[in-house]
């Protein structure tokens, strides 16, 4: 009887260390890689496990985005009413 509990707490202890190493490789090879990227503020891909920065078309092609324009206007003309004529 002692043989077969002695075996079975080898058996338990391996399986055990085995779902830690598993675990842990998951975690390395994903998960923390992943945290890392987003954490940067950049985007990840996980099909392909790579950390991109985001590139606005605005960037490429040198135009504004209207929404943005608009924006700068209305804080142009609030600034300027705000402003005591001399």
């Amino acid at each position: 009887m002692s043989r077969i509990i002695d075996r079975l707490k080898l058996v338990f202890l391996g399986v055990f260390v085995l779902s830690l190493i598993a675990i842990f490789g998951y975690h390395g090879y994903y998960v923390w890689p992943a945290e890392r990227c987003e954490a940067q503020g950049d985007w990840w891909d996980p099909d392909g496990r790579v950390c991109a920065r985001p590139v606005l078309i605005s960037d490429i092609t040198g135009r504004t985005i209207p929404e943005r324009k608009a924006a700068e206007a209305a804080k142009a003309r609030a600034e300027a009413a705000e402003t005591p004529a001399p």
